[in-house]
């Protein structure tokens, strides 16, 4: 059981609100493509309504696209059910500011149906489900997140109108580790450390990246559902926080032919007294991190939808491109899918899969129910990979979305695991994204057609 104190307690919200410090508060939940969507409300009928009852929003933001465009094929939410309502029910533990949004507070949201049950299709729901799913074998998740953003001097209006072409990097060459390109743009990554600092989250580092104008802030592993809470406050805010600087930036998994943007995702578990639980008592890896492990392997090609949600999630994994093309684990190899990384108490697994794009909490929801297979199947580790996965004799990720839906579509793990509406869901996200872009006319193909064709 968490001991955690939030970031902002009840009692020190009411007291700004009366002292004027906060005038506004934001109740937000994060929706299918990992953004956060919701109401802003004033502190006062914050206090006297929403904070004891919550409040209403419509059920279509867990079944829509990209562009927000309302589409068929979802039973929770269609022109047949009358696109009802859902309930955002305030997870108090979850209360911060946001500084850079002045005078205002900001809690995360879990979403209830309006008899009190759970939505099934919520994100942060999957994530519980599958958290207490561990619980049962007493066992709890702390994870982190590495987060990759490419930043331009470009405002986001500057970048619409321009059809995102053209744009100005804040680097004009590999910045990686580089503390004299970083220093080009440190009063932006110092706004976005110093502000989430004060949001309540434990920074712990910013450095450059390959790709022109990539950048890097890392925050300290937590419990799973506090990273994932964390993770899309920060998402949400280095945007503001960039649009307030004149600039703008962008997590998208590829956004050109250099590196992709990618959100390394690290997990390790914990027992029932909060012991580290991956370590043996040799000091190597524990059966049940073995099993746990040999879980991720079985499970990641049928699962990969949960990693790479969309079609340009699929342009990351390319070979020699630091983003992983090969199902396979290593000690401390960049070339594999899973990095088995630390020591003793810090010994854990980082799975390199997911891009900048990727929904934290469904990541960490497949990164648990994989694991779970392993531990109820005692599936055995096979060895480690020494050499470049790229190059050797391993199953591949899926290689397009098309792919990843299909083995997510026809997984027996996936729906044991997540259950069948949660499948039928978020495979209608996959065919709906697809379906958008087997539509779509490219510049690339204008380019390469319009006259030599």
């Amino acid at each position: 059981m968490t001991t955690r104190q939030p970031p902002l307690s009840v009692p020190e919200l009411r007291r700004l609100i009366q002292d004027g410090v906060i005038h506004t508060v934001a109740v937000a939940f994060t929706d299918m493509q990992g953004r956060l969507q919701g109401k802003r409300f004033a502190a006062g009928f914050f206090l006297d309504d929403v904070l004891a009852h919550g409040s209403e929003g419509c059920a279509y933001l867990l079944a829509v696209d990209v562009e927000l465009n309302t589409v068929d094929g979802y039973p929770m939410a269609s022109w047949d059910t009358g696109y009802g309502d859902f309930a955002m029910i305030p997870d108090l533990d979850t209360l911060r500011l946001t500084p850079w949004q002045p005078g205002t507070a900001l809690v995360t949201a879990d979403l209830a149906w309006l008899d009190g049950s759970p939505v099934p299709a919520s994100p942060r729901q999957i994530l519980r489900r599958q958290l207490d799913r561990l619980a049962e074998h007493g066992l709890s998740a702390w994870a982190g997140t590495e987060l990759e953003f490419i930043v331009f001097k470009d405002t986001y209006e500057e970048a619409w109108s321009t059809g995102y072409r053209a744009l100005t990097p804040a680097n004009q060459y590999n910045a990686d580790y580089s503390l004299l390109a970083t220093a080009r743009i440190e009063p932006l990554l110092a706004r976005i450390r110093n502000e989430m600092g004060a949001a309540g989250m434990v920074v712990e580092s910013a450095k450059g990246e390959c790709n022109l104008g990539q950048h890097e802030i890392a925050f300290r592993y937590d419990e799973a559902l506090t990273t994932c809470d964390q993770h899309s406050v920060y998402k949400t805010g280095a945007k503001e926080i960039a649009a307030q600087q004149g600039q703008s930036l962008t997590f998208m998994a590829k956004y050109n032919e250099r590196e992709g943007n990618s959100c390394h995702v690290h997990l390790s578990l914990r027992d029932a007294d909060g012991r580290p639980a991956f370590a043996g008592a040799d000091g190597g890896m524990a059966p049940l991190m073995r099993h746990f492990l040999a879980g991720q392997l079985a499970a990641m090609r049928e699962l990969t939808l949960l990693y790479a949600p969309n079609i340009n999630s699929y342009k990351r994994f390319r070979p020699g491109s630091f983003a992983p093309t090969a199902v396979a684990w290593g000690r401390d190899n960049r070339t594999c899918s899973l990095r088995v990384v630390g020591h003793g108490p810090s010994l854990r697994f980082e799975n390199r899969a997911p891009g900048g794009d990727v929904n934290p909490y469904l990541a960490v929801a497949a990164m648990i129910a994989g694991g779970l297979h392993g531990i109820e199947q005692e599936l055995e580790l096979p060895e480690p990979c020494t050499g470049n996965a790229y190059e050797a004799d391993y199953e591949h990720l899926p290689s397009t979305l098309r792919e990843a839906a299909a083995l997510w579509s026809g997984s027996k793990l996936a729906e044991d695991a997540f259950g069948s509406d949660v499948v039928q869901h978020y495979l209608r996200m996959a065919e709906v994204e697809q379906d958008a872009y087997d539509t779509a006319v490219t510049d690339w193909e204008r380019f390469r057609s319009f006259e030599r064709m």
